[in-house]
């Protein structure tokens, strides 16, 4: 049986109690219900990736159907700003496809070896924005079995998020911390109030309610660096960095 996980719990797991007694009776209640939201779960987990994979095709018509209006005109604007809105949406779909494959107990990676440093230099040379942006990589780490892919995703979530909520220089530094290899970006914002750091990383948790545009996204970025994490044995932590925030990824060595 598959396992469906909510607020860190188990409910495919029965409790294992044999009595013909109340308490056997309670037990085998708790195990139906068990069973019950587990079911529940996996339907609305398939609900979900089934309606975001039909989403996919009209958005794809849309943008095409978007890009043959004239770049001339009265629709200029019009278009370029349609084209940014589908463009969101397209990534918000991806966004909720990844995180529901990552959150699943039948999550698969596709590892290989790789050397987490080149693959740093590799995404920060794809980025176009203009932050200034101070690189520190230790000499010497050992190559890790990564899924590349969502490696990335995590880098360019977290410097995303660095460059859109920070101010200054974004720092980036991967080092070798014992077992694990440590890598940490830094912005210079004004951080996250104390009672809010909790909920950040979880999903759709934004600390400007109003959905600002300037702000950008829907509160899922963070979110999907924590299961990248989680799904490679490591963990990401978010603390204040006193000016900023500090985002530290630990990965197993």
């Amino acid at each position: 049986m598959r396992r469906a996980r909510f607020g860190g719990g188990d409910f495919s797991q029965p409790i294992a109690i044999a009595r013909a007694d109340e308490l056997g009776d309670l037990a085998g209640q708790i195990n139906t219900m068990g069973q019950e939201i587990a079911q529940m779960l996996d339907a609305k987990r398939a609900l979900l990736l089934a309606i975001s994979h039909e989403l996919r095709s009209p958005l794809t018509r849309a943008r095409l159907n978007t890009e043959l209006l004239p770049e001339t005109g009265d629709t200029q604007d019009q278009r370029s700003a349609l084209l940014r809105d589908l463009a969101e949406m397209a990534q918000l779909i991806s966004d909720l496809l990844e995180s529901e494959r990552l959150s699943g107990s039948h999550a698969a990676l596709n590892l290989e070896l790789t050397d987490l440093g080149e693959l740093v230099n590799e995404v920060v040379a794809s980025l176009s924005n203009t932050t200034p942006l101070q690189i520190n990589l230790a000499a010497d780490l050992p190559q890790l079995q990564l899924d590349r892919t969502r490696i990335k995703l995590l880098l360019r979530n977290l410097l995303d998020n660095a460059q859109r909520h920070g101010q200054g220089p974004i720092e980036l530094n991967l080092s070798r911390a014992g077992n694990d290899l440590l890598l940490t970006v830094r912005d210079h914002g004004s951080g996250i109030p104390a009672d809010q750091l909790p909920q950040l990383g979880q999903a759709f948790f934004r600390l400007d309610a109003a959905r600002q545009r300037s702000t950008g996204g829907v509160g899922l970025g963070l979110y999907l660096c924590r299961l990248v994490a989680q799904a490679h044995g490591g963990e990401l932590v978010l603390e204040n960095a006193e000016p900023g925030l500090r985002a530290c990824v630990r990965l197993p060595v």
